[in-house]
């Protein structure tokens, strides 16, 4: 039953390192010491006419090649046999795969064994040594920075809002000045704009008068051309009369009545602080737009002929009013979008000058596997026997019928497979339990083993790994492989280098296993590792 086991770890891989045996692999020594060398050799026998190409490498998977030995060559039995080495070393201990290197015979690519070598560390005197004092606990710094952020975005839109509205408020009298083509449109603006300003509800009768009085002097000041602002009411009602014969306008003694009535009763306001009653309020309104528009009617109108073929007609000047109005409109906001663009490339400086890029990128542009250990984890219970964890998202369930082949299923009795993601993701999370027909002795080295064989099977390549005892928080005892490998995305045919770690716990009948992949050097996915790995709890098989 242990040798069906071992054929069921190595099912998936091994017809991928199935080939004709043309070269023959060795090695001086697989343990060596940090820095040492590796004296790897290849031999093939070939004919004289066959022509051999060995590659020239500068590393052989995780291995540096400080030493590549000319070929050797070696007459035998009518035939050549070529000796090809390479001399091999890493500067970190552990256990390390060296790859199939691939020679050319006659055009025809052959591949070598992939042999396991181990680097062991060098022992260091703790005696002799000068040891330190442990450091002080550094205090970690906050992530609760996002109400700052909040802040100043609001502030940024608050200078905005302020730029647009100043630049509307003074272009405002311009656009006013050059939208109001002839003073009879002006009045009439101008007293809808007194109404929208509530003067009156508000209490405020004396200016309701002032600015009412105002707009029809200013109206019989540049249409009847009579200087009515600096006048007493005598004296305009006076100048009026006068106009009014010498330029033949026709006005009834009732419009000019109303008028000095309405400028009167504005001075009793202003001056000696009368209170008019509402209805009477309305009425002297109303008397100033009818006197306004009375007066407009009486003024004849006289355009000379070379000037009125240039006159645009009413339907033009409309279109070009809009169009002026427009064009500010867009500059104002041009204006406000332009400074809360510059705002916000100002402080994102001053934060990547004062925090660093990276900080600036994850806080502000966001990171996606920060937001995973920020996020709400879940704690769930996975397979049988099983695995209590905690994680970042809820694992899903996969079909093992189309992950491992029939004769692998035929020698267990369950299986079950959950994961989160996938080895070209950012993080990557896998929990498998097993359990078998007949009792089995499992080796947890060579189940760690066979599981790399089924990662390189997957994309993952030049993997370095290194073992050690894991114990749960129970006081379960288990094997931690871990490690970095390239992984090839199959889309883009890019790679990336990623860091994983890997737990097996084996029981009377069953093998437990927790896979965690994510790209290297990656501080949020360490975290998140860290806090998976801490939360592991186990279920013993049942029989």
């Amino acid at each position: 039953m242990k040798l069906k086991f071992y054929i069921f770890l190595f099912l998936l891989s091994s017809s991928i390192f199935a080939q004709q045996k043309q070269v023959e692999t060795s090695i001086d020594t697989t343990k060596n010491k940090i820095g040492a060398e590796f004296k790897l050799t290849l031999k093939t026998v070939v004919s004289s006419k066959s022509k051999v190409v060995f590659p020239k490498l500068k590393t052989i998977g995780p291995l540096e090649v400080i030493q590549s030995y000319p070929i050797d060559t070696v007459k035998k039995d009518g035939n050549y046999e070529l000796i090809k080495k390479y001399g091999l070393t890493q500067f970190d201990s552990g256990k390390y795969t060296i790859p199939s290197i691939k020679i050319l015979i006659d055009k025809k690519a052959y591949l070598s064994d992939s042999i396991r070598v181990e680097v062991a560390n060098v022992k260091v005197d703790t005696l002799q040594q000068k040891m330190y004092d442990i450091k002080d606990i550094s205090s970690a710094e906050s992530n609760n920075d996002w109400w700052i952020y909040l802040l100043i975005l609001l502030v940024i839109i608050g200078i905005g809002a302020f730029v647009y509205w100043f630049i509307k408020k003074r272009q405002q009298k311009k656009i006013t000045e050059e939208v109001y083509k002839t003073p009879i449109e002006k009045a009439t603006s101008l007293l809808n704009n007194l109404e929208q300003k509530e003067l009156v509800q508000k209490g405020e009768i004396k200016e309701y008068y002032s600015e009412l009085t105002d707009i029809a002097r200013n109206y019989i000041e540049e249409a009847i051309h009579i200087p009515a602002m600096e006048s007493t009411t005598s004296e305009l009602i006076q100048a009026i009369r006068t106009a009014s014969t010498k330029k033949k306008m026709t006005l009834t003694p009732e419009t000019v009545e109303n008028l000095e009535r309405v400028l009167r009763q504005a001075d009793l306001v202003k001056f000696a602080k009368s209170k008019p009653l509402d209805f009477e309020i309305t009425e002297d309104r109303n008397k100033i737009q009818k006197v306004i528009l009375t007066l407009d009617n009486a003024i004849p109108t006289e355009v000379p002929e070379e000037e009125e073929d240039q006159l645009l007609n009413e339907a033009q000047k409309q279109k070009q009013i809009k169009l002026q109005l427009l064009k500010k409109r867009n500059k104002r906001i041009a204006i406000a979008v332009g400074t809360v663009l510059f705002l916000l490339i100002a402080t994102t400086a001053f934060f990547i000058v004062t925090k660093g890029f990276k900080y600036v990128k994850d806080n502000v542009i966001g990171h996606p596997t920060k937001e995973l250990l920020e996020g709400q984890w879940v704690k769930s219970e996975y397979g049988n026997p099983g695995v209590l964890i905690e994680t970042p998202k809820v694992l899903k369930r996969m079909d093992t019928q189309k992950v491992l082949p029939k004769e692998a299923m035929a020698l267990i009795k369950e299986m079950q497979l959950f994961t989160y993601g996938s080895m070209i993701d950012n993080f990557y999370v896998t929990v498998s339990t097993s359990k078998f027909k007949n009792p089995t002795d499992i080796d947890l080295a060579k189940a760690l083993e066979g599981t790399l064989k089924i990662i390189e099977a997957q994309g993952g390549q030049n993997i370095i790994v290194k073992q050690e005892d894991f114990q749960t928080g129970q006081g379960i005892q288990g094997l931690k492989g871990y490690g970095t490998m390239t992984v090839l995305n199959p889309v883009d045919k890019t790679s990336e280098k990623a860091y994983y770690e890997i737990l097996l716990f084996k029981q009377d009948q069953g093998l437990q296993q927790i896979m965690i992949l994510h790209e290297e050097g990656d501080t949020y996915s360490n975290d998140i590792t860290t806090r998976i790995l801490n939360s592991v709890e186990l279920r013993k098989a049942s029989n």
